[in-house]
């Protein structure tokens, strides 16, 4: 299965609600690398493994956290590059 990279901007209320610790815990869950991040009105995040995984991780960024209100989620693919062990909160 082909792997793919997917860089997304994630908008509304996602900041200080916990929604970058609930990130890593579905991105772990579904066996994905890369990190999340949070920005001053969003929240980035590189995604990496199969592609019906990261899709499915982005359908579940969709829905948000308990806590989270996703208002709109800014999607770009990219080639992947490999180059994370895991998935992490990057700060």
């Amino acid at each position: 299965m082909q792997n793919v990279r997917a860089h997304l901007l994630i908008y509304g209320d996602v900041i200080g609600v916990g929604f970058r610790y609930w990130t890593v815990r579905q991105a772990r869950k579904l066996g994905l690398r890369g990190w999340v991040k949070n920005l001053s009105d969003s929240v980035e995040a590189i995604i990496e493994g199969p592609k019906e995984k990261v899709e499915e991780m982005i359908r579940l960024l969709h829905e948000g956290s308990p806590t989270s209100m996703v208002k709109n989620i800014d999607v770009q693919w990219e080639e992947c590059r490999g180059e994370f062990d895991s998935f992490e909160i990057k700060n």
